[in-house]
């Protein structure tokens, strides 16, 4: 099976996908159906922001 957007899944890592959305103000099912394409590069960058913010916010690495 191929798996689009490793970067974005790598970064994600354990992190449940509804805390990524919230941050970022979309759907959970909205930020799963982005990333069954390749990502835009603005798209990409907004979500990978929005990883960090969370790892910081929680201290996880």
């Amino acid at each position: 099976m191929i798996k689009r957007n490793p970067e974005v899944r790598k970064a994600k890592g354990k992190i449940p996908a509804w805390i990524i959305a919230e941050k970022m103000g979309i759907h959970e099912k909205t930020l799963y159906a982005w990333l069954r394409f390749d990502l835009s590069d603005e798209r990409k960058e907004a979500v990978l922001n929005a990883i960090r913010e969370v790892k910081e916010e929680n201290n996880v690495q």
